[in-house]
């Protein structure tokens, strides 16, 4: 799962469907590859929000297939030039950039024993650089690596229902790591509302340890919605939204941020897909603000 928020600051401091008729089966394995199931863990002066990377069709999942396996690469820009203070106001930011890629592979299947649920199990790897040229600053390497799964079952073939849970292993780089273990733990869904109209959601919380630098971060709440519409067999345009509440601790304050965005999906190949977003924070407290281009690829074997 991918980078995080902002780091939080100390206290007194002002951060696939099921087989349904006409359907090519191929494009119900693009939606499950598009399952992020975490694509934005913890990541140090990082202002989007959990699991904000998600798109169209993210948990428009399929059961009873053959398994198969899959590659997303995702990266974004993030400029922290504004953030938001104890009061809700937007003051200077950090001045940071962060360019970020998160490589994810996943397998997909249907156990045996109840061909009626959908189960997968990904490994994510962020690649990391962040530069600040007021202080002339720069880091760089790997992030901390996550891993996880996320079952699935569909009450009806136009609904999706799930559960995913994530550990994020402080290995990474230390110029980048958050020296913290991680569970980030949810629920998802996806309703197909028409044959072109779909929501994609999620909600769920992401649990801390201590850093070794004896901060203490706050457990946080996150959800993230999706509204697409399949404009042409190519193009889907879609609306995000973002929220996420984080809780005071002894050395850090809580925060919240409400982000909102826009977006495209191409619908390239059956086994292909390429989403854009570009996404912006609306409101929020002792929070960065989010200001990101976004761009993910994903690959259906």
């Amino acid at each position: 799962m991918m980078p995080n928020r902002q780091a939080p600051s100390r206290r007194g401091h002002t951060q696939h469907p099921a087989h349904r008729p006409g359907r090519n089966p191929l494009s119900g394995l693009l939606a499950a590859a598009l399952l992020t199931l975490g694509a934005s863990a913890a990541l140090p002066v990082q202002a989007q929000t959990t699991f904000d990377v998600i798109g169209p069709h993210e948990y428009d999942l399929p059961i009873d297939f053959k398994p198969f396996n899959v590659f997303v690469q995702y990266a974004y820009l993030q400029r922290n030039k504004r953030a938001f203070d104890n009061d809700g106001d937007r003051v200077r930011g950090s001045d940071s950039e962060a360019i970020v890629g998160l490589s994810k592979y996943v397998r997909f299947w249907t156990p045996d024993f109840n061909r009626n649920i959908g189960l997968a199990w990904e490994v994510i790897v962020p690649e990391i650089s962040i530069r600040n040229d007021r202080n002339n600053s720069h880091a760089s390497g790997l992030g901390d690596p996550m891993t996880g799964f996320a079952i699935w079952y569909k009450p009806r073939p136009d609904i999706t229902l799930g559960f995913q849970s994530f550990l994020q292993i402080p290995a990474g780089s230390s110029e980048v790591s958050d020296k913290n273990w991680k569970n980030l733990s949810s629920l998802f869904w996806d309703w197909r509302l028409t044959d072109k109209l779909g929501w994609t959601a999620d909600a769920g919380f992401v649990f801390q340890g201590d850093r070794t630098d004896d901060i203490r971060p706050g457990h946080s709440f996150h959800t993230n919605h999706r509204l697409g519409y399949r404009a042409t067999p190519l193009l889907e345009p879609f609306l995000a939204l973002d929220y996420e509440r984080s809780k005071s601790t002894s050395t850090v304050d809580g925060g919240h941020v409400l982000d909102g965005g826009i977006g495209l999906m191409f619908h390239t190949f059956d086994n292909q897909s390429i989403t854009l977003r570009y996404s912006h924070s609306i409101s929020g407290e002792n929070h960065s603000v989010n200001d990101s281009f976004n761009i993910k690829y994903a690959y259906v074997w």
